[in-house]
C-alpha cells in the first residue's frame, strides 16, 4: 500500500498532515517562537535544557522539569502561584484550565502578551526562577532513578 503524506502549514505554524486523505494528529507550534526560546534559554548558565513534544506543542525542561511549552502561537508558562495575582493582570494572560478548574501556577501567554523584548524577559525570567523549586514529574524523578543505577 503507497502512503502519500501531505504536510499543510502555514509560514510560521506547523499543524496539519494528511496522510492517505486522513488528517492526523500532529504537535503544532510556532517554529519561530521556538527558536526565539531555545536562543534565550541558550545563553543561561548552568542549566540542562531537553526538548520534548507534549501539551499540543514543544516543551523545554530545563533540569528535567518543564518549564515553557510552546502551542500555537502562545507561550504556555510554568511559574510560582504565589505570583498568581500578579501575572493574572499582564497582558497576554490566559488562565490554563483543566478538568473545568484554574491550574494556578501554570497559564498561556498570547502573542501580544511577549512581542516586546521586555515581556518576552519577564515570562522566560519567572519560569527560569520557578524551576528549582518546581516538582518534578514522577516519570523524570523514576527516570533519574533508574539513570543512577545504570551507572
Amino acid at each position: 500500500m503507497l502512503l502519500q503524506k501531505i504536510s499543510i502549514s502555514s509560514k510560521k505554524s506547523k499543524s496539519v498532515e494528511f496522510v492517505n486523505n486522513k488528517k492526523t494528529k500532529k504537535m503544532a507550534y510556532n517554529s519561530e517562537l521556538v527558536n526565539r526560546v531555545r536562543e534565550r534559554l541558550s545563553i543561561e548558565e548552568n542549566i540542562e535544557v531537553e526538548e520534548k513534544k507534549m501539551f499540543s506543542g514543544l516543551s523545554f525542561l530545563v533540569n528535567g522539569k518543564m518549564c515553557i511549552n510552546i502551542s500555537h502561537d502562545n507561550l504556555m508558562c510554568r511559574y510560582s502561584a504565589e505570583l498568581e495575582d500578579e501575572v493574572s493582570e499582564k497582558k497576554g494572560f490566559l488562565p490554563m484550565i483543566m478538568k473545568g478548574k484554574q491550574l494556578k501556577g501554570y497559564c498561556y501567554v498570547e502573542p501580544h502578551g511577549f512581542q516586546k523584548s521586555d515581556d518576552f524577559e519577564y515570562w522566560i525570567k519567572i519560569c527560569l526562577d520557578y524551576n528549582p523549586s518546581a516538582k518534578a514529574s514522577k516519570k523524570s524523578i523514576e527516570e533519574s532513578r533508574f539513570e543512577r543505577k545504570a551507572k
